[in-house]
């Protein structure tokens, strides 16, 4: 019989610890700033716009986890790029140096050799990044920080779970692109209406979970996480998306389904009413 709080319908999601090979790995990178330029652009979706970026500054670029985040840095209105330290690209913003606006990011696709960095920018409310992105065109300038470091999520798991709204798209497309032939994976994502649904590239055998706002209202994520039946076996849940329905959706992983906290990974992405938050969700 299938327990209604444990739609997996087993009880393997109660094991305390991982084993040794399944530990997550958390990786330092140098950090650096790089001002790169617009290479290509690309609409998606009609909500999700790719800006390819390129510069020599990507010669040593890294990038070793699905969700590492760089800081863009956008240029102010009239200028043709963002204010950088006099240091250059590689060298912090000196104690009272103008900062440019920035933004959290998500490496979508990179080529060290070729000089080139995706980065994915959904499209919707008003705001410096959405601004930006919607007139984007080969040519202009951006700059990127970081990452800092990577957390890196081992492939020995039975199964993964990736949770998350439209923000979150770039980092479950990298991560089902990356994910080794045959793994099973389960998604479920909301996105505003139909038009946000997209397609991935990967060899994972994967079910897809699609909900719209546009049709469920503003619990479609967390309505849809509760209906999502599971794999036999031992998984690991990686979240990301707006913060409280991020929290909720975190606390229904740890109290309804009794998977431990050590093999979730959710996040805050957004906020409604804030700007700027980006955040690993934690005890």
């Amino acid at each position: 019989m299938t327990d209604h709080n444990n739609p997996s319908g087993n009880d393997s999601n109660n094991v305390n610890s991982i084993p040794a090979e399944r530990t997550p790995e958390r990786v330092r990178h140098e950090l650096k700033r790089r001002l790169l330029q617009v290479a290509r652009v690309d609409m998606l979706t009609p909500h999700l716009k790719r800006v390819t970026l390129t510069g020599d500054d990507l010669h040593d670029f890294v990038s070793a986890g699905f969700d590492d985040h760089v800081k863009v840095f956008f240029p102010e209105p009239g200028a043709d790029r963002p204010v950088l330290s006099e240091g250059g690209p590689g060298t912090p913003p000196a104690p009272g140096e103008p900062r440019p606006t920035m933004r959290d990011y998500t490496p979508r696709r990179f080529d060290t050799q070729a000089r080139e960095l995706a980065i994915d920018f959904v499209i919707h409310e008003a705001g410096p990044a959405t601004e930006w992105a919607a007139q984007a065109q080969p040519g202009q300038y951006l700059a990127v920080g970081g990452p800092r470091g990577s957390f890196v999520i081992p492939d020995g798991f039975d199964w993964y779970w990736l949770i998350g709204d439209e923000s979150a798209l770039p980092a479950i497309a990298r991560r089902l692109e990356e994910l080794p032939a045959g793994v099973q994976v389960v998604v479920t994502i909301e996105g505003r209406d139909a038009q946000a649904r997209m397609a991935f590239d990967t060899r994972a055998d994967v079910q897809e979970h699609w909900c719209y706002a546009s049709e469920h209202g503003a619990n479609a994520l967390l309505d849809a996480v509760r209906a999502t039946r599971l794999p036999q076996g031992q998984g690991y849940v990686w979240a990301a998306g707006e913060s409280a329905v991020m929290r909720a959706v975190r606390q229904h992983l740890a109290e309804d389904r009794a998977i431990h906290k050590s093999r979730i990974r959710a996040s805050s992405y957004w906020k409604r009413g804030a700007t700027g938050v980006h955040e690993t969700l934690d005890d």
